[in-house]
This record gives C-alpha cells, sequence and structure tokens, in this order.
C-alpha cells in the first residue's frame, strides 16, 4: 500500500511539472507573437491595434529622420498613408536606414497615433532594385580558370 501512495505522489509531481513547463511555453509564444500588417491594416484595427505587438512596413519618407543616438523619430509611407514612427532601441538605427529606404518597424501602436517601435528593419531601395532598362549590364567577375590533370587509368 505504502508503495503505490509513493508511486501515485510521484506521478502526479511529474504531471504537475510537465503542466507548468507546457504553460510556460505557451505564454512564452503568446508573448513573442507579432503581426505583420500594413499601415492601412493597423489603422484600421481599432482597438486591437493598442493591445498587439505589430510589425509594420513602408518606405520612410523623405526629410522626416530625426535622430538622436540611439532614438529616432520618422514618418513610415505605404499607399499615401501616413504612420509617424519613434523608435527607441539598444542599438542606432542600421546604416540602410535613409530617406525613401524601405524600413520594417517592430512595437506597439500608441492611442495617440504613434508607432513606438524597439527593434527597426531597413533596407537600401537603390541597392535592391531591378537593373533599369537600357542600362550597362555590370562586368562579368573574373575567374581562374581550374586545370584538372588528365586521369591515367592502368590495368
Amino acid at each position: 500500500m505504502q508503495q503505490r501512495s509513493q508511486s501515485f505522489r510521484i506521478g502526479l509531481a511529474v504531471v504537475v511539472v510537465l503542466g507548468v513547463i507546457a504553460w510556460l511555453a505557451v505564454s512564452g509564444v503568446q508573448s513573442n507573437k507579432s503581426y505583420y500588417v500594413t499601415i492601412t491594416e493597423l489603422q484600421n484595427m481599432g482597438t486591437q491595434a493598442y493591445t498587439r505587438h505589430l510589425r509594420v512596413a513602408g518606405n520612410v519618407a523623405p526629410g522626416s529622420i530625426e535622430r538622436n543616438g540611439t532614438h529616432a523619430q520618422f514618418v513610415l509611407v505605404e499607399l499615401g498613408k501616413r504612420l509617424p514612427v519613434q523608435y527607441s532601441g539598444v542599438e542606432p538605427p542600421p546604416d540602410t536606414f535613409k530617406d525613401n529606404a524601405q524600413a520594417l518597424a517592430i512595437g506597439t501602436y500608441g492611442r495617440d497615433g504613434v508607432f513606438r517601435a524597439t527593434e527597426l528593419q531597413a533596407k537600401c531601395a537603390s541597392k535592391y532594385a531591378p537593373a533599369k532598362p537600357g542600362a550597362a549590364p555590370a562586368a562579368p567577375a573574373k575567374t581562374a580558370a581550374l586545370r584538372v590533370p588528365a586521369s591515367s587509368s592502368s590495368n
């Protein structure tokens, strides 16, 4: 009888520990989940926009960037919609963060209409744009010729 009671306690402890681990895993995934939305979708989300961790992409409006160390204020533009963004991160904005660059802001939307970003990604639009028609093609890269010696087989 005593062995059965001890086995029951061990089994109960294992179930409790596994339950706590599962709860921590699910709650961790929920807290790190971020929704990707366009500026138009963000502005049409209503009160849900204020309670979610979001990712918003757009082009940086020319002349809107104000830098101050690891902080920056700028405006994202997409299809005529504008979104003011305040970035407060651990690192300064990336080097590719310039006027007309495509940017992805990750953070939360405030009731004052300002998106508060804690992460910022950007890429230079001109660097990744397709080549213009009529432009001269880039010179091919020089490669060294590889000579493979003829194999001799002896029977």
